[in-house]
């Protein structure tokens, strides 16, 4: 039984842990969870997590309540093919398919997860970022999965509803270390319909494009889109398309800022995150890691952060060979062998 500290982190602690105690077949209790947070505990995004993973995998769970500071977890041998459920909140929708994907394509039969909260809200990548950077990416790796929007949900009403497909997949070494030049930048804009006569989603793209093409980027508007939602609100995602990678920035509309000054945003964070030369960006530097750990192989990140640290221990914790090396610029390698349990 591996004993974690989950005070010096937040969810992505225990949702790696989940991920890995089923993958490595390792029972582990975690004490403190986001003890750091202003409001420790479980909260329903991450009871939600745990509950669909134990179900997964009919798994033996102590601790899965609200608020619960310790969880005790031994996955089990079943594996269902089909599983759904509601956060109750707006409740992040990707960060639930984060936990489950490392699992999902690490086994023997396809797997369908409903789930219905916040596909894009704070502290969290938004849908988009899953569609059309992470799952591309990393399926030149290997990695088969998709996802359906069904709705899209904003904070605070949630109402979202997406569905996370996969295919058992064999995982290549990930060789993430250079981007090569970069093709184009893709622009997606999403805002609810409520906010279609005010061309919200139009103008984020349109301001995004002009700003981008002013800083000498090729650009491609991809997508403006204006679903009907709960609550109003608007996303706006950057992709980059290199020639070994892409990269992704996306930001949110909120009330009393402009159209044009969240795209302008946008474009100051991915000039930022181009000039760093660095073939992942942050979103993709924390999520990655599992997978690097998994698969083996190196990426290098534009710098290091928080959460960085706290999942190098944990990923050691249960069997992770994973190393990481600081460089002067402040950008670092992370460099890994492939874990036993899916040689």
């Amino acid at each position: 039984m591996r004993t974690i500290d989950g005070s010096e982190g937040g969810g992505q602690l225990l949702r790696t842990a989940l991920s890995l105690s089923v993958v490595t077949d390792a029972p582990f209790r975690i004490e403190n969870v986001r003890g750091s947070r202003p409001d420790p505990g479980l909260k329903p995004q991450h009871l939600a997590a745990v509950e669909v993973v134990a179900d997964l995998c009919g798994a033996a769970v102590d601790g899965a309540d609200l608020d619960s500071d310790t969880v005790t977890f031994r996955p089990g041998d079943d594996r269902r093919s089909a599983v759904a459920t509601d956060i109750g909140t707006a409740g992040s929708v990707t960060l639930l398919f984060d936990t489950v994907l490392p699992i999902a394509v690490t086994t023997d039969e396809p797997l369908l997860l409903t789930v219905s909260g916040g596909t894009d809200v704070k502290w969290s990548p938004t849908v988009g970022y899953h569609r059309w950077v992470k799952l591309p990416l990393l399926s030149r790796w290997g990695l088969e999965a998709d996802i359906d929007l069904l709705a899209t949900g904003f904070y605070p009403a949630g109402g979202g509803r997406a569905v996370l497909r996969t295919t058992p997949s064999t995982l290549a070494p990930i060789e993430l270390d250079r981007r090569g030049a970069l093709e184009r930048v893709d622009v997606y804009s999403t805002a609810a319909a409520v906010l279609e006569d005010r061309n919200v989603a139009a103008r984020q793209a349109a301001h995004a494009k002009d700003e981008l093409e002013e800083a000498g980027f090729t650009t491609e508007v991809q997508r403006v889109a204006y679903p009907e939602t709960r609550s109003p609100g608007s996303s706006l995602l950057l992709r980059g398309v290199y020639e070994h990678t892409m990269t992704g920035v996306d930001a949110l509309g909120e009330r009393g800022r402009t159209s044009e000054a969240v795209a302008e945003g946008a474009v100051e964070r991915f000039v930022a995150l181009h000039e760093t030369g660095a073939p992942v960006d942050e979103h993709m530097a924390d999520q990655v890691m599992v997978f690097l750990a998994l698969a083996g192989g190196r990426v290098r990140l534009p710098r290091v952060t928080d959460h960085v640290r706290t999942n190098l221990d944990l990923l050691a914790a249960f069997g992770g060979d994973i190393a990481l090396t600081e460089h002067q610029d402040g950008s670092a390698t992370l460099r890994a062998s492939p874990h036993p349990a899916i040689e």
